[in-house]
């Protein structure tokens, strides 16, 4: 019989999923490593290290490869000295070794100009972005979600209209925002809120709708009423997943982020990632935007590993789901097991 390799209908060995997944990582480092450190695989500059007697050549200019062999070419047929270089990535384009260098300098290096702030402070500014704008967006978002998945009422009441909605781009109403809020902060922690708002709603509700039907009926068997099942057997049988849910609609606030932080006065790591472009400190910014990757993805790995210790039970089935239904209507304590 023929092994299942690729894991097709069974999980792949620990071992295997942890050789993969530092695979994942790993060569798309390999890749850049590359392109930065081999000259003959891209490279498409030149870093001029002698200008010779061509007028158009100065020490330490980057220019194309073709422009600097033309150039050349009509300096030996004036008979003048050459110059020489070496080849190079575009400056928007650092090595792997230089962005890992500005992961340190980035935060010991001081802003430019004093009202500038630093690097930890941006960092700092977007957190409370997300953080607050996904709470608010959760506040409301989240009840409504498991009222819409839970009962038709609701669903039809108030779901066409997020349907039509959230086809609505956040930023459009960046403008609408600073008229409303002002230029400071309030406008960015909006467009989260409305970029993440609406899918919650629609995300939670598609989550609670998956609850096994035989747990609602075994509860209305045994007399319970619509808000006790839905505090006592939809709700527990459901969340589990609405937590997975809310760890990604999570990273989709992220994803605004960039968005919401040029509207109004520009602040966050949005405005050190744009002052360090400036700057032409291209290995800063992929630092800093890296710097958000590292931040979205080991929050998601402590959430995946806080769900585990709060989630620990896994469904019954068959009559064992009848008895969990019984014994959380009675004993109001009583923890699913």
């Amino acid at each position: 019989m023929r092994k299942d390799t690729l894991g097709l209908k069974h999980e792949l060995p620990p071992r295997k999923r942890m050789v993969l997944t530092i695979l994942s990582f790993l060569l798309p480092l390999l890749l850049w490593s590359a392109v930065s450190y081999l000259p003959w695989l891209w490279h498409p500059q030149v870093h001029i290290t002698d200008a010779g007697e061509v007028e158009s050549f100065s020490e330490g200019m980057e220019l194309p490869v073709k422009d600097f062999e033309e150039a050349n070419a009509q300096a030996l047929t004036e008979n003048l000295t050459p110059g020489e270089g070496h080849r190079v990535n575009p400056v928007y384009l650092p090595a792997p070794h230089e962005v890992a260098r500005a992961f340190y300098t980035g935060f010991t290096t001081p802003p430019r100009l004093p009202n500038e702030p630093w690097l930890h402070e941006s960092l700092w500014k977007s957190i409370q972005t997300i953080f607050w704008g996904f709470v608010i967006s959760s506040l409301v978002g989240l009840p409504l979600g498991i009222l819409g998945g839970a009962f038709r009422f609701f669903s039809s009441l108030f779901e066409p209209f997020i349907e039509f909605f959230r086809y609505l781009p956040a930023p459009a109403f960046g403008a609408l925002s600073v008229a409303i809020l002002g230029i400071n902060d309030a406008p960015k922690i909006a467009i989260i809120v409305i970029g993440t708002f609406f899918q919650q709603v629609l995300v939670i509700s598609n989550t609670v709708r998956k609850v096994d039907p035989s747990l609602v009926e075994a509860a209305q068997t045994l007399g319970a009423s619509h808000g006790k099942i839905l505090r006592r057997v939809i709700i527990p049988a459901a969340l589990p997943e609405i937590y997975n849910d809310m760890r990604i609609l999570l990273g989709w606030a992220w994803t605004y982020l960039i968005v919401a932080e040029v509207i109004g006065t520009m602040s966050g790591i949005t405005f050190f990632i744009n002052q360090q472009a400036r700057y032409r400190n291209f290995d800063n910014v992929y630092a800093a935007i890296a710097m958000i990757g590292i931040i979205g993805f080991t929050s998601d790995l402590f959430l995946a590993w806080l769900g585990k210790m709060i989630f620990p039970w896994k469904r019954k089935s068959g009559q064992g789901k009848v008895s969990w239904i019984a014994r959380l209507l009675t004993r109001p304590k009583a923890i699913p097991a």
